[in-house]
């Protein structure tokens, strides 16, 4: 039997899997017009939902190890990590103790692991197995920083940057995993102008130094087997004090913690070109001095800092900079931070004293999580640098 007559028209909903029997006029968008999270960002990557194929790639870690440069000797302490708050048992000592307080540490990859310390050599690196620990400390490099090495980084794996105190304020060495230092390289023709605190490369092209004078950060092209070049421009808005911490996000900005208000700096940032224009100030800023920055990936960053709350973050827009501050973590740090790293998008940490390593989940775009307990048999007086070297496999 034909049925004649106007049949009943309705609308597809995106808040319904369910749907009555009728004429559905189509929408001139589609189904994107019906439901506008119908788009490849969230769709796993290799996954086609009604002909829109999957770009989503999420990035989760299934195992860490977190690294501790901290004053009283072992100098250096590393822990396994799990995302959701579970450290296992502390790794052996290195056979060869860093000589001096902790100042700074980095990972290269999972091959390796240098420590900035207070006294002679004033850095210490050593090949990294992860479920394993320490290997035997690498040779010292044969020209050595001249003062304690307040920040160390790895440029990938082919470099190594340590920023410390003593002219010519920052040194950089070729690095090879599995046999360490190479010959130094030669001084950038424009010195930072005092100690270096901090240090920092943006991938393989440039590398920032913060230190304690007028303009308070510099930065350099950087090639690998060749070292520094030209000194890039200054910011036109330097930072207001001492350089301590300095990150950047991605290639497309950098941030610079310092001594005294705003107490962080941020600014666009082009590799081949240097400073763009300072961001405007974080509305709520931290209220003492930051003695380091880190981002996680480019939509957040966080500062530790002298003063209560002592670990400050905020959402991050490359092109916009700062957004409104997310609410401090219930359990704040008892004592100043020195030192804070994020564990993938999944966890993050601020390293301070006596006694904690504090940890936390963190969720873009909401924050901070309920703090974890502290892994144990932790005294130490000052924790300063914390990292993260990668020892398990990234999910996908």
């Amino acid at each position: 039997m034909k049925r004649s007559g106007a049949f009943p028209q309705y609308r597809l909903s995106a808040d319904a899997i369910t749907y009555r029997k009728g004429d559905y006029p189509g929408h001139v968008n589609g189904l994107v017009g019906v439901d506008a999270d119908l788009v490849a960002a969230n769709i796993l990557s290799g996954a086609t939902i009604f002909g829109v194929a999957g770009a989503h790639v999420p990035v989760t870690i299934a195992s860490s190890d977190v690294f501790l440069a901290h004053h009283d000797d072992p100098y250096v302490t590393t822990y396994p990590w799990t995302p959701g708050g579970v450290f296992g048992v502390k790794y052996a000592n290195p056979a060869t103790k860093p000589t001096g307080n902790g100042k700074s540490i980095a990972s290269c990859g999972n091959t390796d692991v240098a420590v900035g310390h207070t006294t002679d050599p004033f850095v210490s690196t050593y090949p990294w197995t992860p479920g394993t620990g320490f290997g035997v400390k690498y040779a010292d490099p044969a020209t050595k920083p001249t003062g304690q090495g307040n920040g160390v980084a790895f440029c990938g794996n082919t470099d190594v940057g340590v920023a410390h105190d003593v002219d010519p304020y920052v040194s950089a060495y070729p690095w090879t995993p599995g046999t360490g230092f190479g010959v130094k390289y030669a001084d950038p023709a424009t010195k930072p102008t005092g100690n270096g605190r901090c240090v920092a490369f943006c991938g393989n092209t440039d590398i920032a130094v913060g230190h304690n004078t007028d303009p308070y950060v510099s930065a350099y092209p950087w090639t690998p087997g060749t070292g520094f070049g030209v000194k890039y421009a200054n910011p036109a808005t330097t930072p207001s004090n001492g350089g301590y911490g300095v990150a950047f996000c991605g290639n497309t900005d950098v941030a610079v913690g310092h001594t005294t208000d705003p107490y962080v700096s941020a600014y666009p940032w082009t590799p081949g070109t240097g400073f763009g224009v300072k961001y405007a100030d974080p509305a709520t800023k931290p209220t003492s001095y930051c003695p380091a920055t880190t981002f996680c990936g480019n939509t957040d960053i966080a500062v530790s800092s002298a003063a209560s709350p002592r670990i400050l973050a905020y959402p991050w827009t490359p092109g916009t900079g700062f957004g409104v501050k997310y609410a401090d973590p219930a359990t704040i740090p008892s004592g100043s931070c020195y030192g804070v790293a994020f564990c993938g998008n999944t966890d993050i940490f601020a390293s301070s004293g006596p006694g904690q390593l504090n940890a936390y989940p963190w969720t873009p775009g909401t924050g901070f999580g309920v703090k974890y307990a502290n892994p144990a048999g932790i005294t130490f007086a000052q924790h300063n640098g914390v990292a993260f070297l990668r020892g398990g496999f990234w999910l996908s």
